[in-house]
């Protein structure tokens, strides 16, 4: 009977775990196909659109309306980009919707078909739409073609058939099946393994008793990646999992528990955390010479009244530095793109106006200004900050102070030499991230004229020196002191006043100092010094310990 509970049990796992993989792999393919439906279809329509407007920009096309027989010039040039871009059907027509190009030379001259020009020939509009026109359903970007005096003379029709649409959805989540399918059988495979490793291990126990053992040690230890230590009211190791034994450095197959954890550990505060209740986060310690960040929690009796232990869990900071740098290098990446682009737009657009006015000298001018002043900018940064992070999120604040218009500058004599392996380039991105941030905040209110943020990084072989200026309000002297208090904030909103404390917390955790002064512009002055070389975990008044 108890072996046929037991089968019973494999059995049932396994289809429990399957038909859960199954549902879950179903649900999964129906989002994916549903977003990727929309992605697709967005993406289609506005890489149509964009052929549109590129081909309705064309003083060749304008200057082809002129002609006697407009068609013999236009058909070419729609044919092209038709052929270039992959899409079925580039079509120009006139005012009147007459085609003067066609992927089947036979209709040019007739009307065009799907009803839906007049957005585009009425009131000047540049859009996406579906409808079904001469060759089939299509997805279509549309824009006027309109002349030097404004007037609109015709319009450009670029669509892709919704077949194709269609098709190249199917390609994508045709490439998705594998992984769909791959994944079911390794968690079948795995379903199998465990449902087979219970029968062998639980040695005829309970369903309750599986589970009971299954909870304890698998969600401990083997549900997560980080070490974990975990001790007793009275200090003493009561359980450590494999990643702890691996960062600690001991032995394979030691068995620790039941000693004390100062054994291990002689400067650790796993003990102070009993004692006192309080839980700490975010703590950097070094441990074998690597350094590592830990969080300590206090254990306390099912009614909460005392701690009957404390557990730490702790990650190599190595690990969570690279995804935090991951992270920060995409926002970065992401911001300056934005802003890069934006300034970008207004320049075309400035450039386009100029040519269309005929000052082809001032256009060139204008070129060849910008094209001078993000080199020089690139140049000295790359000269004077040799860190390409450091030299990214510069880089990336000079175009958003350029989008703001924030008149940022890096003092002429900034000079940082190479940073050690081992020096905490995270920690100073996010200082000078969030200084610079709060200091554009601060000229915010000011006249564009007066919005001055300076920035200076001194290296004197020792530490490295920072000071970020604004010619802002300034801080009060009644605030000069809260500033650096969580929550606490002089501007208005939510999430706000965690920036600073943050900024200060770091600091100190790589053995620095941050101060705030009146600066010559009149807003605030942070200055900051923090050594190039610093290990260990610092505390109040400088002491570290583990």
């Amino acid at each position: 009977m108890g072996k046929r509970w037991k089968l019973r049990l494999q059995t049932r796992t396994i289809l429990m775990v399957s038909g859960l993989l199954l549902l879950i792999v179903g649900l999964m393919g129906v989002s994916i196909y549903s977003q990727m439906v929309a992605i697709v279809e967005k993406e289609t329509g506005q890489r149509a659109l964009n052929l549109a407007e590129t081909l309705a920009g064309d003083p060749e096309l304008i200057a082809a309306f002129q002609e006697p027989e407009p068609w013999t010039k236009i058909q070419p040039m729609a044919e092209r980009i038709r052929k270039q871009s992959g899409a079925q059907f580039v079509v120009v027509g006139n005012r009147q919707g007459i085609r003067y190009s066609h992927p089947i030379p036979e209709r040019i001259g007739r009307s065009m078909v799907g009803g839906d020009n007049d957005r585009a020939l009425v009131n000047k509009e540049s859009y996406v739409s579906k409808a079904t026109g001469s060759l089939g359903p299509s997805l279509r970007g549309k824009t006027p073609i309109i002349d030097e005096s404004g007037e609109v003379i015709g319009l450009v029709s670029v669509g892709f058939l919704m077949e194709s649409v269609a098709d190249m959805t199917l390609a994508y989540l045709m490439k998705m099946v594998w992984f769909f399918l791959l994944a079911f059988v390794v968690g079948v495979g795995g379903a199998i393994w465990l449902a087979r490793s219970i029968k062998h291990a639980t040695s005829g126990l309970e369903p309750d008793e599986i589970a009971s053992l299954y909870k304890e040690r698998s969600a401990v230890i083997e549900a997560v990646r980080e070490g974990i230590i975990v001790v007793d009211g009275d200090g003493k190791v009561t359980l450590v999992n494999r990643a702890a034994s691996r960062i600690l450095g001991l032995s394979k197959g030691a068995d620790v528990r039941g000693r004390e954890l100062k054994e291990l550990l002689p400067d650790t505060r796993l003990p102070y955390v009993v004692e006192s209740g309080e839980k700490e986060l975010d703590r950097r310690i070094q441990i074998n010479g690597r350094e590592i960040v830990v969080n300590r929690y206090p254990i306390r009796s099912p009614e909460g009244e005392r701690v009957v232990g404390a557990v730490a869990s702790f990650r190599l900071k190595s690990d969570m530095d690279e995804l935090n740098e991951q992270l920060s290098q995409v926002s970065r990446y992401t911001e300056a793109l934005r802003a890069q682009t934006h300034e970008f737009h207004n320049t075309l657009y400035t450039i386009s106006g100029l040519i269309q006015l005929g000052s082809y000298k001032e256009a060139l001018a204008m070129i060849h200004q910008e094209t001078v002043e993000n080199q020089d900018r690139i140049q000295r940064i790359v000269k004077g900050i040799p860190d390409p992070r450091l030299g990214g999120i510069l880089l990336g604040f000079f175009n958003r102070a350029k989008e703001r218009k924030v008149d940022f500058s890096l003092d002429e004599d900034s000079r940082l030499q190479p940073l050690p392996a081992d020096f905490d380039r995270q920690g100073l991105v996010h200082i000078i991230g969030n200084l610079i941030t709060n200091a554009f905040e601060a000229v915010d209110k000011n006249p564009p004229d007066q919005r001055q943020v300076r920035l200076y990084i001194g290296d004197t072989g020792g530490e490295i020196l920072l000071e970020v200026e604004d010619s802002g309000q300034g801080i009060t002297d009644g605030d000069t002191v809260r500033i650096w208090e969580r929550g606490y904030s002089t501007k208005k909103g939510e999430k706000r006043g965690f920036g600073l404390p943050k900024v200060k917390e770091t600091v100190e955790d790589m053995g620095g100092y941050i101060a705030l002064e009146r600066g010559e512009l009149g807003g605030a002055l942070f200055v900051v010094a923090v050594p190039r070389i610093h290990g260990g975990e610092r505390r109040e008044g400088g002491n570290t310990d583990g």
